[in-house]
């Protein structure tokens, strides 16, 4: 069976990104990387994976980062509209929860060894 492409959006030094990585070549599944900090993603990818993903937009910000916490994000973003609050993730990749994964039928956020473990099983299913 031929393996799907996986994108790993990740930063360098991030300790989580890491072992989500370790934990991927663990299970021997395929992917590439792409940073985070010098590849952005753009309004339009983030708007696409978080339709795609069924999750909360909050769960793409990373709340505990320094640029999260500087700009005061906590209290901001129940005042903005789903558009300002992508525009303001798609500005620096440092505001994106990572790792963040895209495949065909899976979008995850963060790095929870069982949410991980469930999403590829059902996509080695189908």
């Amino acid at each position: 069976m031929e393996k799907k492409k996986i994108t790993v959006l990740c930063y360098q030094k991030c300790t989580t990104c890491k072992k989500a990585l370790k934990w991927l070549d663990d299970q021997e599944i395929l992917y590439e990387t792409r940073p985070i900090k010098e590849k952005n993603p753009t309004k339009e990818e983030l708007k696409e994976w978080y339709q795609k993903s069924g999750l909360s937009l909050k769960r793409f910000f990373n709340t505990s980062g320094n640029l999260y916490k500087e700009q005061s994000l906590k209290d901001k973003l129940p005042h903005m509209t789903e558009e300002e609050q992508l525009e303001l993730l798609a500005t620096d990749g440092m505001l994106v929860k990572r790792p963040l994964i895209v495949a065909e039928n899976v979008i995850l956020t963060g790095f929870k060894e069982a949410e991980w473990k469930k999403a590829f099983q059902r996509e080695e299913e189908k």
